[in-house]
């Protein structure tokens, strides 16, 4: 695939703006058309954007041979049906997170995208921010020894209205599948899939979750201690805890662009050294500094480009171009194990959402 790859949005709510806009800063993209249950939405939407087709079904947007990729922006119990209905017309995913409503829905479209070896990822876009990727490369070489403990939170204040989607139930509402899904990927990111998983919820009057603490333990021992709210705000930062030292990511963690890393006082400083190379693997380079030095204490700057978007829309584009049906950053049996998390963490809240199991 030497042409641009040619998207079409499925959705047109704010986020999926968010990604047309970042679209237009990838030059080997083309925002094709976008997909609307408003004619008046989808034609407005064109014309910010710039997309030529503007479709008043998502079935129709679908069905488009012209387009190559499927962005599913629609809200949260759409995304099953909204991913399957791209797949069945033979079309690559990328489908906005959480990636489901429970992990059966999850399930279901991971083995239909297997079935039709067409390329699937979860838009988890926090995962390919360049400081992300630093992150991994720092965990992978052990730059604060063993890495034993992560504390991270995604919290804020909405005011309560039963209409709106964060407080409907229906809508897949709560803090857990909005926000509290960041810090569950972050941890499976970091540990992999928990061991055990413990959680305390406040259930608003709607019932769905308006603030909540979850504690994971993960295969090795290493614990997990995770918050998120919509009644609350939150310090939003994550803190990954080592035998040797820590890596704090700063507010906001899930759009990152800096972090301080901070090595007990007994490390050699030649040590240091070597494992703070600043070597990120993209194709153009990352603008990077060091904007405080305090004792043992590193404060490491890694700006993003644009809005953020446009990293995962890149890693959508290199995977298509290499003939990968899933991405290595974000594959799709870690996708499944978050979503069976996430299912854990609220059964015993008594949270339900459309869709789930009535055994």
């Amino acid at each position: 695939m030497s042409d641009p790859v040619r998207w079409g949005i499925l959705g047109a709510g704010q986020i999926a703006k968010k990604f047309a806009a970042a679209l237009k800063q990838l030059a080997d993209a083309r925002l094709v058309a976008v997909g609307s249950q408003s004619p008046e939405r989808a034609e407005s939407f064109g014309q910010e954007f710039d997309a030529p087709k503007r479709y008043a079904s998502y079935a129709e947007l679908a069905n488009d041979p012209q387009i190559d990729v499927v962005y599913v922006a629609t809200r949260h119990p759409g995304h099953n049906r909204n991913a399957l209905l791209a797949l069945g017309a033979g079309k690559a995913v990328l489908c906005e997170k959480p990636f489901a409503l429970n992990a059966s829905q999850a399930r279901e479209v991971i083995e239909f995208a297997r079935g039709k070896k067409l390329f699937l990822m979860e838009a988890m876009w926090t995962r390919f921010f360049p400081l992300m990727v630093k992150l991994r490369e720092m965990l992978r070489e052990k730059v604060i020894g063993e890495a034993r403990m992560l504390i991270a939170d995604f919290g804020f204040r909405a005011e309560f209205d039963p209409a709106s989607r964060l407080f409907n139930p229906a809508d897949g509402g709560g803090a857990l599948l909005d926000v509290g899904v960041y810090p569950v990927s972050l941890a499976s990111m970091i540990f992999g899939a928990p061991a055990k998983i413990t959680s305390l919820a406040r259930l608003g009057q709607t019932g769905v979750d308006e603030e909540s603490a979850v504690l994971l333990q993960h295969a090795g021992g290493e614990l997990a201690m995770l918050g998120c709210a919509l009644r609350t705000n939150m310090p939003q930062e994550a803190v990954i805890l080592g035998r040797s030292g820590q890596i704090r990511i700063h507010s906001p963690w899930w759009r990152p662009h800096s972090m301080t890393l901070t090595i007990d006082q007994d490390q050699k400083r030649a040590e240091r050294k070597k494992r703070l190379r600043f070597n990120l693997p993209f194709a153009r380079p990352i603008s990077l500094s060091i904007i405080a030095r305090v004792g043992s204490e590193n404060t490491l700057e890694l700006p993003y480009e644009g809005n953020g978007y446009g990293y995962e829309a890149a890693e959508v584009m290199r995977c298509l171009r290499a003939g990968k049906v899933e991405s290595s950053v974000m594959p799709l049996d870690e996708s499944l194990s978050i979503m069976q998390t996430l299912d854990a963490i609220r059964a015993p809240w008594g949270l339900r959402y459309p869709g789930d199991s009535r055994e």
